[in-house]
């Protein structure tokens, strides 16, 4: 199955109609909500070349700042992984229910 076919199929797109990627607010929900696979999934697009691969990392990146997610380090670490520029002395909006260890 192709990345965006799972993650049209997402449980964490409980309350869309549909995938639309385009939304930054459908982005965060995948980021925030999103299960092991459809993880997987955005990967794979974070992964591929080309600009719309970029801007999408770009937008990851931006979300991270703006909206409380669980996890954004662990998404920062991915981003970085693929080249992308993370400055790891700005502190990412956190879930205020996120266990800190």
């Amino acid at each position: 199955m192709n990345p965006l076919e799972v993650l049209a199929r997402s449980r964490a797109l409980w309350n869309r109609e549909r995938l639309d990627l385009e939304s930054n607010e459908i982005l965060a929900q995948i980021v925030d909500r999103g299960s092991l696979e459809d993880w997987r999934a955005l990967y794979q697009l974070l992964c591929a070349e080309g600009d719309q691969a970029s801007r999408l990392r770009e937008r990851i990146h931006e979300i991270l700042f703006k909206v409380p997610t669980g996890r954004p380090h662990f998404w920062l670490a991915v981003l970085a992984g693929l080249g992308h520029r993370v400055d790891w002395s700005a502190e990412p909006k956190r879930d205020p229910g996120e266990i800190l260890h």
